[in-house]
């Protein structure tokens, strides 16, 4: 049985992600090692708040790259 995941993305989604990720970054290395460590960063957080997240944190973590790039005005301004 395939489990669904309450995050609709299907796979070509996240692979259209992962190319608008890399054709921007400057350092195809760096921007891989900036989602690894967001990634690592989410599972511990959500290992800590005891939360059992639908979404595997790489796959989070590329979601969520990829909108701050298209999106900056979802990030807070300091």
């Amino acid at each position: 049985m395939l489990k669904r995941s309450k995050f609709e993305t299907t796979q070509s989604q996240i692979m259209h992600r992962s190319e608008d990720l890399i054709s921007a970054a400057s350092n195809r290395y760096r921007i891989t090692v900036q989602v690894a460590n967001r990634a690592k960063r989410r599972r511990y957080e959500d290992f800590e708040n005891n939360e059992d997240s639908m979404m595997k944190p790489v796959l989070r973590a590329i979601i969520e790259m990829s909108d701050e790039m298209t999106q900056p005005e979802i990030i807070g301004e300091l």
